[in-house]
């Protein structure tokens, strides 16, 4: 009887869990930005034909956007699953998810060839997407957090946040590769298929490694001390409705600024500055090489100054970068690598440490199910129509606009940080 009160040690090495939560964040992320980078440079064209540039490029940002409303469904599904039978079985079959949605993208006929078809069965596919992610993540940063040692949380929590920026710089990287050895016409002829195709390895990879772990110590001690709950989604809304809501409008400049400074700012470049395919993605690869670089920064001075403490300064950075985005987009291309550079920096700063936060409110029984909830809520209101709205209000406003929606975004977190309890992030 004593046994099970005493904390179960960890069977993962610290090498086996931190990998296991990098690379299947890196290939769910190199799977999701791919499909932004195509929604950018490919898609309007293939899918989209009969529409003028502007709204062929509206109509394929509202494709991208329904991944984000798939991904709380995932959340709600994998979550269960995740919090009921294990970290380990539920994220290989998010990852499995994920990678067959991709691959059959890279399959799809074009409107060309089977007409409306064609963007409604790449919509499905992007909702398949959006499903497997929305099981992904959550589970990816519990099996980091739950095995870290007392201290490290934050450390342990920014290697599965590794993986978007790896993500991104592996799927700009393979458009930019691409170009430099097929012209833009073979590009959208069939060249964009083979980053999607080529996923296949990816996943047989992170398969590989996800099959190799154990389940987490926090998990297991939760199965010896009989604390699992037969539907979690009801515990979450019964008991923890505060946490949720705060938690996924502390997440929403998170996301905004990461939107912006990707997805938006590569359409941008491409279609209104007219900057050369290849300058457009050297753009984004020094962008998430910054995003990258500040993880680890942002993680070491939580562990020195609290996550909290330093979420706020990063916020209130972001609103102050807010009223520069104007000046830096509209001026020289040299400007514009500059504001890739802070907005992805700051990215970093804000991304590192939001994983560990909004999974800190949840007790072990629920906590797949709430982080992976309160992330994929914040992906809707802050991600899945950030590049649409950035282009619209670009076009019928101007950019001081897209600032402002920085800002608002910015000030709306800096609120629900303030309302939440040291606890609470």
């Amino acid at each position: 009887m004593t046994s099970t009160l005493t904390p179960a040690k960890p069977v993962n090495s610290p090498a086996q869990v931190l990998v296991a939560s990098l690379i299947g964040t890196t290939i769910e992320f190199f799977d999701f930005y791919v499909y932004a980078t195509a929604a950018v440079l490919v898609f309007p064209a293939l899918f989209f034909p009969d529409s003028d540039p502007t709204t062929a490029l509206l109509q394929s940002f509202a494709t991208f956007s329904i991944a984000f409303f798939a991904r709380p469904i995932g959340a709600i599904v994998f979550g269960h699953f995740g919090d009921r039978i294990g970290r380990k079985v539920t994220l290989v079959a998010a990852l499995l998810t994920m990678g067959i949605s991709t691959v059959i993208i890279g399959l799809l006929p074009s409107y060309a060839q089977i007409g409306v078809w064609a963007p409604l069965l790449l919509s499905l596919c992007r909702f398949g997407q959006g499903f497997g992610l929305g099981g992904e993540w959550g589970g990816a940063v519990l099996l980091a957090t739950e095995n870290a040692p007392e201290g490290k949380r934050s450390w342990y929590g920014m290697f599965p946040q590794l993986g978007a920026p790896i993500g991104l710089l592996l799927s700009s990287g393979a458009f930019w590769i691409l170009l430099h050895f097929i012209s833009q016409d073979d590009l959208l002829s069939w060249g964009w298929r083979i980053p999607f195709i080529a996923s296949i390895a990816l996943i047989a990879i992170g398969l590989w490694v996800r099959l190799s772990i154990t389940e987490t110590p926090e998990f297991q001690q939760a199965i010896d001390k009989h604390e699992r709950v037969e539907v979690p989604l009801v515990e979450i809304f019964s008991k923890y409705k505060r946490s949720l809501f705060l938690g996924t409008f502390v997440a929403l400049v998170t996301f905004v600024l990461f939107y912006i400074g990707s997805a938006y700012l590569l359409s941008y470049n491409v279609k209104i500055r007219q900057i050369p395919f290849l300058d457009a993605l050297a753009i984004q690869i020094m962008g998430s090489v910054a995003f990258g670089i500040f993880i680890p920064i942002s993680a070491k001075m939580a562990e020195k100054f609290g996550r909290r403490e330093v979420l706020i300064a990063t916020t209130v950075a972001i609103a102050a970068f807010s009223f520069v985005l104007p000046l830096l987009m509209g001026g020289s291309q040299g400007d514009i690598f500059v504001f890739s550079f802070f907005a992805m920096a700051l990215m970093g700063m804000t991304y590192a440490l939001i994983g560990t936060a909004l999974a800190a409110p949840f007790p072990t029984r629920v906590r797949y199910t709430g982080s992976s909830l309160t992330f994929n809520f914040a992906g809707i209101v802050g991600a899945s129509l950030a590049p649409y709205a950035a282009t619209w209000l670009q076009a019928n406003y101007g950019l001081n606009f897209v600032g402002y929606y920085l800002l608002i975004a910015a000030l709306i977190t800096l609120a629900c940080i303030f309302a939440s309890g040291k606890d609470e992030i």
